[in-house]
């Protein structure tokens, strides 16, 4: 089904894989698609050593509003660049009173002030809109949500933190070095009933624990891509940011030259191709005609089994997941998911198909064939289905799908993001619901751990969710029913955007006023680095993997990311209730430092002591003190700044892992000012210990790889040594660490 090679890989013309090449490979990477957009994009003169230039931005209402204050406290005065604002994850007044209403009001003057576009909610989701309006061949685009992809349609796009956008409405770029690429080489057809995300959950599911392909570009090949139609290739694409690849690029063809002409923009169609023979640093080889519908049980999309097999044998299979889930539950809460299996079936209640990888039109097109006649029936199980976008919407009105949905029991919503983040169709407690979606992590539905609630989410492709609708809940695969898929023509009507899109791109008007509501807050000072720092640790994960859900939730939090303040009461409130607590008792006594006043804690004193037997010119006035977590893999899943920058205004100063499971979080913490320490080995500190390193300011300016640091036991004062590391930075990053935020270094 899915092969990955032990090494490189040389192919001719995407389709001939090659035992002798006759070219070197630093020649042959040269002919990938990705290298030639990365260089059609990079300032930086050096192919190694990349400083890139987006064509086009795109964010949403839960991250432009920071993004926007950031840049405005940077000096902003226009967008330089195509940038686009939808909204689509706070479309809902759900919380916080007129919050979310407040977001839309601000993203719409600020596209006016700035000259941008605005899209109002319900409209579209944010991937959607770029597909329709945004992509184009050869382009380069920026977005601020982890699943900003598209590939398919020939078309680099990258999820960051806000600050990396923040820093090409500046004018700046985006450095990296470049890339290595891996190809995914499609072979043969899927066959009736598998559907993209069974695709997309298999290639996860084979390449996410083993990093294959982690920070690296997917480079789409091989004939099968031929077998599949431009909706089905966007479907598998979203889903490659759950393997941690920085990008992923398509071959393009005929199929999406036309999807261009169809959305009236053929002039964005250019053939993207890889060049002769071409140099992968690995490879993927994926037989389309052996996938089968999949299932990612909680709490990961690469938790992947075969629906057939978790039929076969559900008591096992579902004894493995709770056995799985204690790690990620930390043993808090009770987890049951064998009472799910009813007459040696399990039964699920939750049906959901929406959003950026789910509300696609065949998907749903396929769903209504599958559902036509039938019925969901009137138990526990529902059913919700999210177009999205509004033009998918009319068009599966006119064609007659919707209607054919509706009949079965399921309800059709307007676009939204929300079942995808916890925002929308929560579960009740000990729920189960399979969803076509993107994430499936814990809380991500909407659960809450501390408060005794826990539900379940398991991904599944839109063909087997409908199949399983059929069945009234219990668990069916698409391909045990006996269907008659009829794709109609799709057709696409602009008309719905050209009468409610607010297009003002690069047409600023300085004369606009900028809305603001009483949530919305400016960045906290943030202070630079400081010669020396003291670190307290306040908060230890050990979960093999923790996602950036876990470090500030999503779902009804998320009206509160344009106050940064009152976001950072939630940080890690669903895995360390304490945390927040602790971290504000540490930012108090890096106050009374500032100020001159005595510590309130006199532990503080003991360890400026101890520090004192080894480094004598160490002084709580040249040492800033702060706070920092402890996690194994941190960063996993969304891309969003807040992850990070809730830890910095409660005071913290670094994270410490064995590694960081994306680049974008990593990057989240640099331009928050935060240090990125590694520590590759068992630790030799404890919750509440306090770590010195000695003149880090200098050591980060000089791009010391390593970093002696001071262990004081919490209890005793005793102190011992231990390395910290800290991978390469760019010069930028570290003038913005020594600044203290990307703020300050972007202050005028």
């Amino acid at each position: 089904m899915i092969t990955l090679s032990n090494g490189g890989v040389f192919v001719k013309d995407g389709r001939e894989i090659l035992t002798n090449a006759g070219i070197a490979a630093e020649e042959a990477a040269k002919n990938t698609m990705a290298y030639n957009i990365l260089m059609s994009h990079n300032k930086s003169g050096d192919d190694k050593k990349l400083k890139i230039k987006f064509d086009r931005l795109i964010s949403h209402d839960i991250t432009f509003v920071g993004i926007i204050q950031t840049a405005m406290a940077s000096g902003l005065t226009e967008f330089p660049v195509p940038y686009a604002l939808t909204n689509c994850h706070n479309s809902l007044c759900a919380v916080g009173g007129t919050i979310n209403e407040d977001d839309h009001v601000f993203g719409l003057t600020c596209a006016k002030k700035f000259g941008g576009m605005y899209v109002p909610p319900h409209l579209a989701v944010i991937h959607q809109f770029a597909r329709e309006m945004f992509a184009g061949c050869g382009r380069m685009i920026l977005g601020s949500d982890s699943h900003t992809r598209y590939g398919a349609l020939g078309t680099m796009a990258i999820g960051e933190g806000g600050p990396e956008l923040v820093k090409q409405l500046l004018s700046q770029t985006y450095d990296i070095d470049r890339p290595d690429v891996v190809a995914v080489y499609l072979t043969g057809k899927p066959e009736d009933g598998v559907g993209p995300q069974d695709v997309a959950l298999a290639i996860i599911g084979a390449v996410f624990e083993k990093g294959y392909v982690k920070n690296k570009v997917m480079e789409f090949i091989g004939d099968g891509i031929a077998n599949l139609s431009v909706d089905y290739r966007i479907g598998i694409d979203v889903m490659t940011t759950e393997t941690t690849c920085l990008s992923s690029i398509w071959k393009t063809d005929d199929k999406v030259k036309d999807f261009f002409a169809i959305h009236g923009r053929p002039e964005d169609y250019k053939e993207v191709k890889a060049n002769g023979v071409a140099y992968y640093d690995g490879m993927v080889t994926v037989d389309l005609s052996k996938i089968k519908p999949m299932i990612a049980m909680p709490f990961h999309p690469s938790n992947v089994y075969t629906i057939e097999e978790v039929n076969a044998n559900p008591y096992d299979i579902l004894r493995e997941v709770e056995k799985k889930a204690l790690v990620s539950l930390d043993g808090k809460i009770p987890y049951n998911l064998t009472d799910k299996v009813k007459d040696g079936r399990i039964y699920v209640e939750q049906g959901v198909i929406a959003g950026c990888a789910g509300g696609g039109f065949e998907n749903l097109c396929a769903a209504a064939d599958i559902l036509r006649g039938k019925y969901i029936g009137a138990d526990e199980f529902s059913l919700s289905i999210y177009p999205a976008s509004q033009p998918i919407y009319m068009e599966l009105v006119r064609n007659g799908r919707i209607a054919d949905l509706m009949e079965t029991g399921a309800t059709v919503r307007t676009a939204f993001c929300g079942p995808c983040f916890g925002a929308g169709d929560v579960p009740a407690n000990n729920g189960l619901s399979i969803r076509h979606s993107t994430r499936n992590f814990p809380n991500r539905e909407g659960s809450k751990i501390t408060n005794g609630q826990i539900a379940s989410v398991a991904l599944m492709d839109a063909r087997s969710i409908a199949a399983t609708a059929a069945n009234k809940g219990f668990l069916t695969a698409a391909t045990d029913i006996d269907v008659k898929y009829d794709i109609p023509k799709y057709f696409f009507d602009k008309k719905i955007y050209d009468n409610r899109v607010y297009d003002g791109i690069l047409k600023p008007d300085k004369e606009a006023k900028i809305k603001f509501g009483p949530n919305i807050v400016p960045w906290p000072e943030i202070e630079e680095l400081s010669d020396n720092i003291m670190l307290r640790v306040v908060s230890e994960i050990h979960d093999p993997v923790t996602t950036t859900d876990e470090l500030i939730p999503s779902g009804e939090t998320s009206s509160y990311r344009s106050n940064p303040l009152g976001l950072a009461e939630y940080t890690l409130s669903r895995k360390d209730p304490e945390y927040v607590g602790k971290a504000k008792e540490v930012r108090t006594e890096e106050a009374n430092r500032v100020k001159g006043t005595a510590f309130t804690d006199g532990a503080y004193d003991k360890a400026f002591e101890a520090v004192k037997k080894v480094y004598d010119k160490a002084l709580p006035s040249n040492t800033e003190i702060g706070s920092t977590i402890y996690a194994v893999k941190p960063g996993d899943g969304s891309a969003r700044e807040q992850a990070a920058s809730c830890q910095r205004v409660l005071g913290g100063l670094a994270n410490i892992a064995k590694e960081y499971a994306t680049k974008r979080y990593r990057s989240n913490l640099i331009n928050w000012g935060m240090l990125p320490f590694i520590y590759e080995d068992e630790i030799p500190f404890k919750n509440g210990d306090f770590i010195f390193v000695n003149d880090v300011k200098n050591k980060v300016k000089e791009g010391a790889k390593e970093f002696e640091a001071l262990v004081i036991d919490k209890d005793s004062f005793v102190s011992k040594t231990m390395t910290l590391k800290l991978a390469d930075l760019t010069s930028d990053e570290k003038k913005i660490i020594t600044k203290g935020c990307l703020i300050n270094f972007n202050r005028k």
